[in-house]
């Protein structure tokens, strides 16, 4: 079992956070202590905060006289409410808190079930509950109750909780709770461009999401719609708004993450791994579902665009190492939708004898080209690369300045004919 202690100020903050969990269904009180409760035995925020107000008026000295406390069992401990109250009741009595008001919820608004605990850190007189050693003292009070109550220790569920997400299982029931804990995880580890980026990182774990945009009382309005996803791509069962997720996962919440990654991604090292293995998946010049496989043996996944005809018109890596996510073109026109249509197909090869070019040599007669053999010449120069940055161990930014020369020195030529 984990604990985590925070301290503030605010004590409607704490209590009205916990509220607006049970509001939505997502979470209950648990367990309560010298807490004001309506004849119908129900909680609200007025009367629970009269509860809590003798203590914070007595109190002169304590800067943040208010705690909260989430106490978060492994999700393999199968405890019964009882038990939970029992857990509970033992932790805030030896941590000190035993004769204070307190509120415990028990949310279940993700995966795990745990544990929220509202309360003051100030007795009726004033006086600071004591916190010396406060987070030591609180491990060993959880390392007790892991053995009195047969529970996972905590050095394991920090394992577990390292885990990859999973995909949303629309079978499985409950498909708000899955998106929601899918989306969070995804939005907080990965590095992402673009809302089409994002996009594609979803759809490996059955989500979509879509920008709705609009006016709210004359006022513009942005918005998120997710939805889930079957084994087709299709969507399937009722949207979620963001807003029934969390700010997180939010409107204004994603764009901040893409402008972040966009800051973090300028340095080209970032891709330097994710190249290297797409490069040497594609060095003996493979078919698609072997390129594929190859890359998530090394753990990286490729997403591919395909329009009715059959063409590919867009490609977008995930390096799950990396947490990164980004379109093959960021790494150069080598890695663009084109050329991997060129390389899948089947056809390049065939252009490029019928024009001299040696895909293996990387040279070619270019006297009499038209445009469009050019243009054909320009794809196996870019496929040439990709080959030669394996074959020759070639550093992919001296290759990228040597093009960029290359077509300065021949525009300059043209000036000069």
């Amino acid at each position: 079992m984990v604990a985590k202690i925070s301290a503030g100020k605010s004590l409607f903050g704490a209590i009205s956070y916990n509220q607006q969990k049970v509001d939505e269904g997502t979470a209950s009180v648990l367990l309560s202590q010298n807490i004001i409760r309506p004849v119908d035995g129900s909680y609200n925020i007025p009367l629970c905060m009269r509860s809590f107000e003798p203590y914070l008026a007595a109190n002169n000295k304590t800067l943040n006289p208010v705690i909260h406390i989430s106490l978060n069992p492994h999700p393999d401990d199968k405890l019964s409410d009882e038990q939970l109250k029992d857990i509970a009741r033992e932790y805030m009595e030896k941590l000190g808190y035993g004769k204070q008001p307190y509120l415990i919820y028990k949310h279940e608004d993700i995966d795990r079930m745990h544990l929220h605990i509202v309360s003051v850190r100030v007795d009726e007189n004033g006086k600071k509950i004591d916190d010396s050693y406060e987070k030591r003292r609180s491990k060993n009070i959880t390392r007790a109750l892991e053995k009195k109550y047969n529970l996972m220790p905590a050095e394991k569920q920090k394992q577990s909780e390292s885990l990859p997400v999973k995909p949303v299982d629309i079978n499985a029931g409950n498909v708000k709770k899955q998106i929601a804990n899918t989306v969070k995880a995804l939005v907080k580890d990965y590095r992402f461009q673009s809302v089409n980026e994002f996009r594609a990182l979803l759809s490996l774990y059955n989500i979509t999401v879509e920008e709705v945009k609009g006016e709210v009382r004359g006022k513009p309005y942005n918005g998120l719609v997710y939805s889930a996803l079957d084994k087709e791509g299709e969507k399937v069962g009722n949207p979620f708004k963001a807003s029934l997720i969390g700010k997180t996962v939010g409107y204004n919440a994603l764009y901040k993450r893409i402008s972040t990654a966009k800051e973090t991604t300028k340095e080209r090292g970032v891709y330097n791994r994710s190249r290297d293995i797409i490069v040497s998946a594609l060095k003996n010049n493979p078919d698609r579902m072997k390129f594929e496989k190859e890359l998530l043996k090394n753990g990286m996944s490729v997403l591919f665009r395909v329009n009715n005809e059959g063409r590919i018109y867009g490609v977008t890596f995930i390096d799950h190492k990396e947490k990164a996510v980004f379109n093959g073109s960021r790494l150069g026109k080598e890695f663009s939708a084109n050329i991997f249509h060129e390389l899948f197909n089947g056809n390049n090869r065939k252009q490029e004898e019928s024009n001299g070019f040696d895909i293996n040599k990387g040279n070619a007669d270019v006297s009499g080209y038209t445009s469009q053999q050019q243009e054909q010449g320009s794809t196996a120069e870019s496929i040439a690369g990709i080959f030669s940055m394996e074959q020759h161990g070639d550093n992919y930014e001296e290759i990228a300045f040597v093009n960029r020369m290359k077509r300065k020195k021949k525009k300059r030529k043209g000036r000069n004919l």
